[in-house]
């Protein structure tokens, strides 16, 4: 699932995406074949072998235009890469990657500072680590973040109220504040409150008018 998604009624739609750890692609580039190692096989090939039964020269010509079409498809779809990670630099994204340790998917999100280049292959510079242009996950739009990061702060702060019917005037100032968030939230920012979420705040702010026009009552 990407990290980084549409909202409707505060929740992120999901949607799939796949990348390849930066250790992982780094180990497995050691294992491909390059230029020079596929002349050395065909030398090697043509040196043992069988002598009764040659293999021609047509075949030899033809194994060796295959790697080069290979080759130059190799290349080109390294160019496209590296001119898409030079294009992210001062962008926001999240990078998946998996952990080498525990196996486990793990997110990254900051900003592309520079792109380095090593064997072909792009790597994008983000907090001072190199992650693999192919472990991007999404760039993210940093209005989209902030209006993220306020909505998990408003419900995660709402989560450790104690329920509506145990509030006391003892609340007021925490379900005060987090009104006065809310309702200083644009529309596009207030998208990514689920509805539950802002009926659950409405009913606390209603709580706590009881409890003070009880208390007003009494004095």
């Amino acid at each position: 699932m990407s990290i980084v998604a549409s909202v409707k009624d505060g929740v992120l739609q999901q949607t799939t995406a796949s990348s390849t750890s930066l250790s992982t692609e780094k180990s497995s580039s050691t294992n491909t074949v390059n230029k020079e190692d596929f002349l050395q096989l065909l030398v090697a090939q043509m040196k043992y072998q069988d002598p009764l039964e040659p293999t021609s020269n047509t075949e030899y010509v033809s194994q060796y235009a295959t790697f080069s079409e290979l080759e130059q498809m190799q290349n080109m779809n390294s160019n496209v890469s590296i001119q898409r990670a030079s294009a992210l630099v001062g962008e926001n994204v999240y990078m998946k990657v998996t952990n080498s340790t525990t196996g486990n998917t793990d997110y990254v999100y900051g900003k592309v500072d520079y792109v380095q280049v090593e064997n072909n292959k792009a790597y994008l510079s983000i907090k001072g680590s190199l992650y693999s242009i192919d472990d991007l996950d999404s760039i993210v739009d940093p209005d989209y973040m902030e209006a993220y990061e306020m909505a998990q702060d408003l419900v995660s702060r709402l989560a450790k109220l104690p329920t509506v019917a145990n509030t006391t005037l003892s609340n007021k100032t925490e379900i005060n504040e987090l009104n006065t968030i809310y309702s200083d939230m644009n529309d596009y920012q207030k998208e990514f409150i689920a509805s539950d979420a802002v009926t659950l705040l409405q009913s606390y702010v209603s709580k706590i008018k009881e409890l003070e026009a009880a208390q007003a009552e009494k004095a």
